[in-house]
């Protein structure tokens, strides 16, 4: 008679060792991106990007037994995609052209604000708590004070925090959809369709910028490659698979932390080996928008915190 099997208790070590992951490796993405998109055109960057990454993954999980998606949920995938790759990534990583990786990471890391406030808004919306409605206020603080520093020094960089905002607002989104959309029941399937659907779009995008005639193989700096290589393998492959193993061992509200270290780690590594400027206004728009993060998804035990990732993640 076979015995039954028990869950496994994952070790401490492993936890540890996923949580460092999703911290290091997602906050020092924004700094692989500003590095990849030197000498590789962005849409074109980001879209072979997500196609290798999720075709290595559409392949690991049929092979680990997932069944074929169906046409429904494909047509999800590619919504989903569209909004938090093509647009949320695409936006980031052309921003990332004008914008240091610091600033990046302080605006990107305002997509549980932006899901707060769709939520609200929305028709029969939920009000929410003093302290979240506090976040919130802290939050437009955080983004005006940003802006209007960013406007101040060049209008190019104005154009970055717009776009930013924009992909930020695209990635919450379709962060929501994601919630009901119909998905496979494998995990990594699902994002893997949806890095595929994302891919194929932000390539009719390098299309359309005429990105594919302006590239040239042979100008393409070891530097760039290597951070086009990091972006695949450490961002996408290995910090997505620890972010969904977290998400069975561990609490949404502990994983849900990454949320306020990534900007941290993004500026800390910005602003040492990218040799960005910290400035008082960068400091201070950096220290209310974590605290609106903070409050935000640290939200009481009645209430669901909210985990997304960020655009320059695998979601």
């Amino acid at each position: 008679m076979k015995r039954p099997t028990t869950p496994s208790i994952p070790s401490t070590g492993g936890v540890i060792a996923a949580f460092a992951a999703i911290y290091v490796i997602w906050g020092s993405t924004y700094l692989g991106i500003r590095y990849a998109v030197e000498s590789i055109p962005p849409f074109l960057m980001a879209g072979t990007r997500n196609l290798v990454a999720g075709a290595l993954l559409f392949a690991f999980a049929r092979a680990r037994g997932a069944g074929a998606p169906t046409r429904v949920q494909w047509r999800d995938a590619a919504i989903a995609g569209g909004l938090l790759l093509a647009i949320g990534n695409g936006g980031v990583t052309w921003a990332e052209q004008i914008i240091p990786s610091g600033v990046t990471a302080l605006l990107v890391a305002l997509v549980p604000f932006w899901m707060t406030l769709f939520d609200w808004l929305r028709p029969r919306g939920v009000r929410p708590p003093p302290r979240v409605a506090a976040g919130l206020a802290v939050g437009f603080a955080g983004v005006f004070l940003l802006a209007h520093h960013e406007n101040n020094s060049a209008p190019a960089h104005g154009r970055g925090v717009i776009v930013l905002a924009v992909s930020s607002i695209s990635w919450a989104l379709g962060s929501i959809f994601s919630r009901h959309a119909r998905k496979p029941l494998s995990p990594l399937l699902a994002v893997s369709m949806q890095m595929l659907a994302g891919g194929v779009l932000l390539m009719g995008m390098a299309v359309a910028a005429g990105e594919p005639a302006r590239f040239s193989a042979g100008r393409v700096t070891m530097l760039s490659l290597g951070g086009w290589l990091y972006l695949v393998v450490a961002g996408s492959l290995v910090g997505y698979t620890c972010y969904a193993w977290l998400l069975h061992v561990s609490t949404p509200a502990r994983v849900g932390t990454y949320a306020y270290v990534n900007p941290f780690i993004a500026v800390l590594l910005g602003c040492t080996i990218g040799h960005e400027a910290l400035s008082h206004e960068l400091f201070a728009a950096g220290v209310l928008i974590l605290l609106a993060v903070v409050l935000i998804v640290r939200v009481g035990p009645s209430r669901q915190p909210i985990v997304a990732s960020a655009p320059d993640e695998v979601e």
